[in-house]
């Protein structure tokens, strides 16, 4: 069961950090920047009548920010269906034809119902030493059910994965997005009732390295990888309209990537995320934006090209958990 102990202890805020002076992650090669290209792969695990749902999704969609289409409930919306089936269709092997062409590991943030549909993605992804990461078994808000419905979906989102998995693989590292507060302990919950490993959650945005939390409902002695996610180096920041065009997303990333690189030629190496989706960047008008950044951080050699379990796994061998006292 979790209790408010739990939640409490998970949700501990930290203004501090590393401080002013950061310790070296020690990257492989001595590389100065980590890079992780994480694809949110949602397409057909979003809300949808036709799968059970009240109304049609909404979000990150060519319609406009929420409110400007508003779902009929109990109606299909074929206009948001297909968009989202172009993302699965067309997208996604756009992007993933580029990251072979350039030799990049990607993290799929993949909603278990999505790869339900698309078997070929999940094993084209193990094929290549892609990551497949939960993105929970629907794409939607969580915060509004019970512990005892979350917890279904979580068993549920697992289950898929074994099954979709060629191997049965089970996803090591989650993000939900719209989490509850119990989301984490509950995960942690049950992997450790199915007797899976818990590596990393990646619901944090707080830092440019990785960085150690206790585990929900663990033992004092288990620690459990936080992730932090670049949220602005995200391409729905297109879709809400703060990034105003594919040219000003793409020099947005290449800021950043830039800001990092300098900091670790200065002793402090650290990590991005560019994180994308298919539906939105595999467009053809988008694409050239994702190339642009490919072509410039490939054009680097003290760049460490990585998935976030990769990431996740080297820090724990270069900084190993120590209970806070």
């Amino acid at each position: 069961m979790t209790t408010q102990s739990d939640l409490d202890s998970w949700m501990t805020r930290d203004f501090i950090g590393y401080g002013r002076n950061p310790p070296n992650p020690n990257w492989p090669n001595n590389a100065k920047i980590a890079v992780q290209f994480v694809l949110n792969y949602e397409e057909g695990g979003e809300r949808s009548v036709e799968d059970g749902d009240a109304h049609a999704e909404v979000v990150l969609q060519e319609f406009g920010p929420v409110g400007l289409m508003v779902p009929v409930p109990g109606e299909r919306d074929q206009a948001a269906e297909t968009q989202f089936e172009y993302g699965s269709r067309v997208g996604v092997w756009r992007i993933m034809n580029l990251f072979k062409k350039h030799n990049i590991p990607c993290t799929f943030y993949a909603v278990a119902r999505a790869l339900e549909r698309n078997p070929a993605v999940v094993a084209y992804a193990e094929e290549e030493g892609h990551e497949i990461a939960s993105h929970c078994f629907k794409w939607m808000p969580y915060a509004g059910l019970t512990a005892d419905e979350e917890e279904a979906y979580i068993r549920k989102a697992v289950l898929s994965f074994q099954k979709t998995s060629p191997t049965g693989k089970v996803p090591v590292g989650w993000y939900y997005g719209r989490p509850s507060a119990r989301s984490a302990a509950l995960v942690a919950k049950v992997y450790k009732e199915l007797g899976h490993e818990l590596l990393y959650w990646a619901d944090t945005y707080a830092d440019d390295i990785p960085y150690w939390s206790p585990m929900p409902g663990g033992k004092k002695k288990e620690g459990l990888v936080m992730m932090p996610y670049t949220l602005d180096n995200n391409d729905f920041k297109m879709w809400l309209g703060q990034v105003g065009s594919d040219d000003a997303f793409a020099q947005h990333i290449i800021d950043s990537f830039t800001t990092i690189r300098e900091e670790g030629l200065e002793g402090k190496p650290a990590y991005i995320t560019i994180a994308l989706h298919a539906r939105w960047i595999g467009r053809p008008g988008r694409f050239q934006a994702l190339k642009r950044i490919v072509e410039h951080i490939t054009s680097f050699d003290d760049v460490w090209l990585a998935t976030r379990e990769q990431i996740a796994r080297h820090f724990v061998k270069e900084m190993p958990y120590v209970p806070k006292a």
